[in-house]
C-alpha cells in the first residue's frame, strides 16, 4: 500500500488511523532517512490512544514507554545503537515479548536480534510531503493494511497511490 501525505496534518491523521487499525498490538518498523517523518507518524499513532503531549524520538534513551489507560506502547529509536546485543541490556526482550504496541525507528540497527515486524512502514520525502509504503509481514499486518485501505479520508490516484486527506 502506498500513500501520499501532502502535509503534516495528513501525516498525523494517517498515523492516527494506523494506530486505530493496530488496536494496540504488534510490532511496527519505521524506516526512512533522517527527517522523513518517523516521529511525526508516531505522534499520530499515539493520538489514536488519547496521547496529546509532545513526542520526541528517544534517540538517547532508546526506549520511551507510554502507559495510556490500559494500553502500553513502546517507542524505540535504535539510531545510536552500536550493536544489536545492546537491546538485551536495556530490557528489549521484555519490551518486545509484551502484548504491547512497539514502534521501532531504525530497525536495521537491531537486525539479527529483533523479531520480524507485523507492519513495515517506509517513509520518503516527496514533493509535496511524504510518500509512505506499508508492507504486511504477518497476518496481523495484513488485517491492519486491509483496514487502512478501507478507511475514509483518502482517495485513490491514477498511479495507484492513495492520497491521504
Amino acid at each position: 500500500m502506498q500513500v501520499q501525505l501532502n502535509n503534516e496534518v495528513a501525516h498525523v491523521a494517517f498515523g492516527e488511523a494506523l494506530g486505530q487499525a493496530l488496536q494496540g498490538h504488534g510490532r511496527v518498523y519505521l524506516e526512512g532517512d533522517l527527517g522523513a517523518g518517523k516521529t511525526t507518524l508516531t505522534r499520530g499513532i499515539l493520538r489514536a490512544y488519547g496521547y496529546q503531549g509532545a513526542v520526541k524520538s528517544p534517540t538517547y534513551t532508546l526506549v520511551e514507554p507510554y502507559e495510556l489507560g490500559t494500553q502500553r506502547i513502546y517507542h524505540l529509536d535504535l539510531y545510536r545503537l552500536a550493536d544489536p546485543e545492546e537491546l538485551e541490556f536495556i530490557g528489549g526482550r521484555d519490551v518486545l515479548a509484551d502484548e504491547a504496541l512497539c514502534l521501532i525507528e531504525w530497525p536495521s540497527r537491531g537486525e539479527g536480534w529483533l523479531p520480524a515486524p507485523d507492519v513495515r512502514v517506509v517513509l520518503e520525502v516527496a514533493d509535496p510531503g511524504r510518500l509512505v509504503t506499508l508492507t504486511a509481514e504477518t497476518g496481523l499486518g495484513e488485517r491492519v493494511i486491509s483496514e487502512m485501505v478501507s478507511k475514509r479520508g483518502s482517495e485513490q490516484l491514477e498511479s495507484g497511490v492513495i492520497q491521504w486527506l
